[in-house]
């Protein structure tokens, strides 16, 4: 689920790493640690889903931003479909229930 998430966010705009973790926990999701998120990044770049840059900064260390591929993308697009998927059939079985 952490990969979908990552792959959402910089889809939406390239991004350094706290500034992924940022948008994360903006959106809803408090209870990854920012490593789980690092490592994410790290391991979607190493598999070609992420493209990375270093911009420099006046304030302080340069930032890595990641960027998403075209492989990245149609990750994203897969496992958005699979999550759809598995939405639905949950939310019926939980109607179900009734």
């Amino acid at each position: 689920m952490l990969d979908l998430a990552v792959l959402a966010v910089v889809a939406d705009e390239d991004g350094y790493g706290y500034d992924v973790v940022r948008r994360l926990r903006s959106g809803g999701l408090d209870d990854d640690g920012d490593a789980s998120v690092y490592g994410t990044l790290r391991r979607l770049y190493a598999n070609g889903a992420l493209t990375s840059y270093v911009v420099p900064s006046d304030e302080g260390p340069h930032r890595k931003y990641y960027g998403i591929t075209s492989t990245g993308k149609a990750q994203l697009k897969q496992q958005r479909e699979e999550w759809q998927h598995f939405a639905g059939t949950l939310s019926t079985l939980l109607e179900g229930d009734r």
